[in-house]
Formats: C-alpha cells, structure tokens, sequence
C-alpha cells in the first residue's frame, strides 16, 4: 500500500494503543481522544457493526501483533457478543480485509489525498488549478508531520497488516487494491507540479516516505522525529531536484 502523502518526541507505539487507538487517533487536531473507534471530529453516529469490528481489528495488531488477532479477541475488544466477528469474518482472511479496510479509510482522514494540490479532490484548494511546487511541498510536510505526531499507532497496524500481506497472495491482492486510493492523486500532483515523469517521480516520492515514517516509527531514527519545518525542507529539496526547479 503506498503512502503519499505520517512527528514531536514519540511515545512507544504499544504505549500508545494501550490508551488511544489508531481509529480514535486518526481524528485530526481531536483534543485528547478517548479510546473509541469513532472519531473525535466525526458525526455522533454510531459505528456499524463492520466498522467495530474492523477498528477492534487495529488495536489488537497495534497491541499484541498479529498473533494476538483472533475472532474471539476481536469481539472482547469491540465489546460484542462472542461469535459475532465470526459472523460477520468467517474467515481470517475475511477478517485481515476488514482489518485492511479500516485502516485504508483511517489514513485517507490522515493523508488526505483528495486534498492535495491538483488532485482535482472535491477538497482541492481551487478546485485542481495547477499549484505551485510551495503549495505541494506544504501539503506533503502537513500530511506526514501529522502521520508522525497523532498517528503512529496506525502507522504500527499498517506494517503488521503488509508484513502479513508479504506471506499471503489473496491479501497482498486485496491490500495493493485497497491502498491504490493514494496512488493516483500523487500522480495527479506530480503532473500538477510539472513533472514530465508523473508515475516515476510519484514511485520516488512514495519510497521517499515510506522510507521517512517507517525510520521515525519503528526504525533508528524513532526517538528523532523531525519537525514541521524539517519535513518541509526535505520534500521542498527532494522535489526541486527531481523537477529540476532552482530558487532564484
């Protein structure tokens, strides 16, 4: 699954889920979020079934890997009745691809990929207009600064979710599918940008932070988290000398 567009000291990410789990997290600017699925900037509706389920599904993973993710664990953790995950995920494959869908729809509220310049999303400042390279650059640091800050727990659920992925075809299928939402408005900004490479330098973005939240969350550099301003100038220099574009 590619990340585009995931940083302040960091808490343990298992620390972290014990109290805050990563759907509850995934609410931006929310103020001290309780552990729930829903989250905090979210409508008072109640979550579906499905939707419990499935958040139920990312803590354990956060918490206890993906040996500790089982129906009987996932209906204690969401607070339903025993057999009801199996109801619904008869199987654990079934079960990983509701975990998946969550998770996907978790880091859409996070990344927000409709909202970067010259997706054309119904987000989209100015409805798509062809951004500068600054307004790109602000977007991308925006979106992994607040990945790495409010997030991380997700960022542990997704890497559980694509190392199991690695030993199983039919979800490695179903997870390249779901994740395929970030690809094409990445490509859409780079074309936006000027880029005479979209797809290429979209793949070179994505390594790029894939490479960056993978190293401040679960990596050598996860007690050095950069800052806002830091993650600005690395995707200010990074697309600058991809696109071959020079300050004056």
């Amino acid at each position: 699954m590619t990340t585009p567009p995931a940083p302040t000291g960091p808490d343990s990410p298992a620390a972290q889920a014990s109290s805050v789990s990563p759907a509850a997290r995934a609410a931006p600017a929310a103020p001290a979020p309780a552990a729930s699925p829903a989250p905090a900037a979210a409508p008072a509706s109640p979550a579906s079934r499905a939707e419990r389920i499935g958040d139920a599904a990312l803590d354990l993973l956060v918490e206890r890997g993906m040996r500790g993710l089982t129906h009987r664990a996932v209906d204690e953790r969401a607070g339903l009745p025993q057999g009801s995950t199996s109801n619904h995920a008869r199987t654990r494959q079934a079960l990983l691809e509701t975990a998946v869908r969550r998770q996907v729809h978790w880091e859409a509220r996070v990344l927000a990929p409709d909202a970067l310049p010259g997706s054309g999303g119904p987000n989209t400042p100015g409805g798509g207009v062809p951004p500068g390279i600054d307004a790109l650059v602000d977007a991308l640091a925006l979106a992994l600064h607040r990945y790495l800050t409010d997030h991380r727990a997700l960022l542990v659920s997704r890497y559980e979710l694509a190392l199991e992925a690695t030993r199983r075809p039919e979800l490695r299928a179903f997870f390249d599918a779901a994740g395929s939402v970030f690809h094409g408005p990445l490509v859409a900004a780079m074309t936006a940008a000027g880029s005479p490479a979209p797809e290429r330098h979209a793949l070179s973005l994505i390594a790029w932070c894939e490479g960056l939240l993978f190293s401040c969350a679960a990596g050598s550099f996860h007690a050095m988290v950069p800052t806002h301003a830091e993650l600005r100038t690395g995707f200010d220099e990074l697309l600058r000398g991809m696109l071959g574009i020079h300050r004056a």
